[in-house]
C-alpha cells in the first residue's frame, strides 16, 4: 500500500519555509528481497529469520537505506519533485523497520537559498509514533527561470 500526496513539481520560485510533504509505504517481504537483489546486500539480518532471531533485533529488519529510499522518494517525486538534484543527505537510524511495517516518510523544509536554488529538508521516518530515521538532505530545487 502506498499512500502519496500528488506527484510532480514544486520549483524555488514557490517553495515556502515550514511547507512538508509525506508518503506512507508497508514495507514487505518482496521489497526487502528485491532491494537485497538491487544494492547486492544480502545480509541474513534482512532475509533469514531464524539467523536474525539470534541477533539484537530478535527477528528480521528491513535495509535502512531501503528506509531512507523512501525519503528519495519524496524529494524526487513531491518536494521539490521531478527535476531536484540531491546535494547532500545525512541520516540517523533510530530504530529498526520490519516486514510488514508502515512507513511514514516526511520531509520539510528549514532552509531556502533562492540565489543558488538551495532547499535543505528536515526528513523523518516514523512507524506509528516511534522515529526509525532522521536526518537533513540538501537539494537543488528546479526553476521556472532558466540560468
Amino acid at each position: 500500500m502506498l499512500d502519496n500526496l500528488p506527484r510532480g513539481t514544486i520549483c524555488i520560485e514557490d517553495i515556502e519555509m515550514g511547507m512538508s510533504r509525506y508518503l506512507q509505504k508497508q514495507v514487505t517481504d518482496e521489497d526487502i528481497e528485491l532491494f537485497a537483489k538491487v544494492s547486492t546486500d544480502h545480509n541474513p539480518v534482512h532475509l533469514d529469520e531464524d539467523y536474525a532471531q539470534d541477533t539484537i533485533f530478535h527477528g528480521r529488519i528491513a535495509h535502512g537505506m531501503l528506509t531512507a529510499g523512501l525519503i528519495s522518494a519524496v524529494i524526487g517525486e513531491q518536494l521539490p519533485g521531478h527535476g531536484t538534484v540531491y546535494m547532500g543527505q545525512s541520516l540517523k537510524f533510530l530504530a529498526p523497520v520490519r516486514p510488514g511495517d508502515m512507513v511514514h516518510a516526511e520531509v520539510t523544509v528549514t532552509a531556502i537559498d533562492h540565489k543558488k536554488r538551495r532547499v535543505t529538508l528536515d526528513c523523518v521516518c516514523r512507524v506509528g509514533n516511534t522515529k526509525v530515521l532522521v536526518g537533513e538532505a540538501t537539494v537543488m530545487a528546479p526553476s521556472r527561470k532558466f540560468d
